[in-house]
């Protein structure tokens, strides 16, 4: 006669037999939730500042640079999602930064978009490295993130390749007054493209519940 095992009863015969290995350490809880069939909890992404070069009707488009411009090719890409990790694909991305030497658009849409997302709630987009502007001490991307049901996020993203951290983002993140957490610090990637070299980054965002 077969026995018909609960996907929690498999798990704990398979860690019991040694079956399983974790690749990095598991917590309790997240087994729990896999065992009884749910999503464990994601981390919602930490809020950061707004900051006064918010533009409103900016484009939807995925490529923010254009033909000829100066500065260090930038792709970065993610998805949306919400603590329960379900994907959010009528989220509104909005993202917005300053060009290679620092300086914002006020007059146009320059390294301005709005981001299209697909079924899965993943987006992506081509840029340049932000350069330092003369009242903030980190290079970043600042992004507007929205989506029904869910509350609002304002946040930025920042580089750990950035000279201000001198290669150490965990130990130096607060050179930057605004930049409370390394968690917004993310690594850079660097990538060959014909012709050029390209840094990319991934930068996933997590909203909470309304």
């Amino acid at each position: 006669m077969k026995i018909k095992l609960t996907r929690r009863q498999v798990l704990e015969s398979c860690f019991e037999r040694g079956v399983l290995i974790a690749a990095a350490p598991v917590a309790l809880s997240t087994m729990t939730a896999f065992a009884q069939g749910t999503a464990p909890e994601h981390t919602p992404t930490p809020g950061n500042d707004f900051g006064p070069f918010f533009k409103k009707g900016a484009p939807e488009t995925t490529m923010l640079r254009s033909p000829g411009d100066n500065g260090f090719p930038l792709k970065v890409s993610g998805r949306i999602l919400n603590t329960r990790g379900e994907a959010l694909p009528d989220a509104r991305v909005e993202v917005w930064q300053a060009n290679h030497v620092g300086l914002y658009d006020v007059a146009g849409y320059h390294y301005r978009a709005r981001l299209p997302l697909n079924g899965k709630g993943e987006y992506g987009f081509e840029s340049v490295m932000p350069g330092h502007y003369p009242d903030r001490v980190c290079q970043h991307v600042h992004f507007l993130v929205t989506a029904p049901g869910h509350k609002p996020l304002v946040t930025q993203l920042y580089f750990a390749t950035d000279p201000v951290f001198e290669g150490n983002p965990a130990k130096n993140f607060h050179r930057d007054p605004l930049l409370q957490t390394a968690d917004l610090v993310r690594p850079v990637t660097l990538f060959e493209k014909p012709g050029e070299v390209h840094a990319q980054v991934a930068f996933e965002l997590c909203l909470e519940k309304a």
